[in-house]
């Protein structure tokens, strides 16, 4: 995969929106770069299957920022708590990497992603 400006894009939906579509509907922005399924083609973001649990930058098919490349050498990993925070505010969490989009303000949607992340494939 490659690397770039592209990457997971996310819109905030109101956390009435959220209640009533869950997480499903919010990942439907980061199915613009991002799969779920094991076996889906290369996309403009890594592939998030098996995510949780998994070291940072840590699918071996893509290009990953420098940025994103030196948090999983420092040993990180995705849980549901990094993940949360990073949805927040992917930028500040990890400065320079390449994902563009902004985060999720609302912390309701913020927890119904990565619940529903973690229910259809992103769990270890």
């Amino acid at each position: 995969m490659r690397g770039g400006a592209a990457g997971l894009v996310l819109l905030a939906l109101s956390g009435a929106a959220a209640a009533q579509s869950g997480g499903a509907a919010l990942f439907e922005t980061c199915r613009a770069c991002h799969a779920l399924e094991r076996e889906a083609p290369e996309g403009a973001g890594p592939n998030l299957a098996g995510l949780l649990g998994r070291k940072v930058a840590g699918d071996p098919a893509f290009d990953y920022s420098p940025a994103l490349k030196a948090a999983g050498a420092a040993g990180l990993t995705w849980d549901a708590e990094r993940l949360a925070r990073f949805l927040a505010d992917p930028e500040a969490m990890f400065p320079g990497l390449w994902m563009g989009g902004r985060g999720l303000d609302d912390a309701r949607d913020r927890r119904a992603l990565v619940e529903w992340i973690a229910r259809n494939g992103g769990g270890a």
